[in-house]
C-alpha cells in the first residue's frame, strides 16, 4: 500500500483522530479484509451519480460505518447502504483504499477489532436508491440522501469532510467512476 497522489493534500501524511485517539496515515490498496473495523463507500447510481448523506446535524458525508462482530466487509456495506442512504448494493465491492489506524488506547474500541493496528476503507460501490434511510437509533439520523455528478459531489463533501471529498475524487483518478 503506498502513500495516496500530491494532488490530494487532504490525504497526505500523518493525522491524530482526537476522537479515536488514533494516529491515521491514507494508503492506496487493499486492507487485509480481517483488520477493516469501519468501511466507507462511494456509492454509483446507474446514472454514475454519487450518493451522498446529511445528517440532522447538518454533516455530510459518503455512507458507511462500523464493523460489527463477525460481518463480512459486503454485508456491512449491504448494511449501511440501507441504513444511511436507503440504497441496495447491487454488485461486488472495488476496495481500493484505506486509512491505516495506530490505535493509542490500551484496549480495542470495541472487543472484536484489531489492535493496536486496523483499517478504516474504501470501496467503489454501484447501487439503487430504493427508499428512505433506515435510521436505526444507534447511527446517524440521515435527513437528505443526494446522488450528485462525481465532481459536484466532492463540492459538497468538502463543506464538512474534506477526506471523504478527496477520497471521491482519488477514486475518479484511479478510473474507478467511469
Amino acid at each position: 500500500m503506498d502513500d495516496p497522489d500530491a494532488r490530494f493534500p487532504a490525504l497526505a501524511g500523518e493525522t491524530y483522530v482526537d476522537y479515536a485517539r488514533a494516529r491515521t496515515r491514507y494508503v492506496t490498496g487493499v486492507a487485509k479484509h480481517e483488520l477493516v473495523t469501519r468501511l466507507h463507500l462511494v456509492a454509483l447510481t446507474h446514472d454514475r451519480e454519487v450518493v451522498v448523506c446529511r445528517s440532522a446535524e447538518g454533516w455530510r458525508f459518503l455512507p458507511g460505518g462500523t464493523r460489527e462482530e463477525g460481518e463480512a466487509l459486503t454485508d456491512l456495506a449491504r448494511r449501511e447502504l440501507l441504513e444511511e442512504a436507503g440504497a441496495t448494493l447491487l454488485g461486488d465491492l472495488h476496495h481500493f483504499s484505506a486509512h491505516e489506524v495506530d490505535s493509542e488506547r490500551e484496549q480495542p474500541y470495541r472487543p472484536h477489532f484489531p489492535h493496536p493496528r486496523s483499517y478504516w476503507a474504501y470501496a467503489v460501490a454501484r447501487v439503487e436508491i430504493t427508499g428512505e434511510p433506515l435510521n436505526p437509533p444507534d447511527g446517524e439520523d440521515v435527513v437528505e440522501v443526494l446522488t450528485l455528478p462525481v465532481l459536484e459531489a466532492a463540492d459538497y463533501l468538502w463543506v464538512d469532510d474534506p477526506i471523504h471529498a478527496e477520497v471521491v475524487l482519488h477514486a475518479e483518478t484511479l478510473g474507478l467512476l467511469a
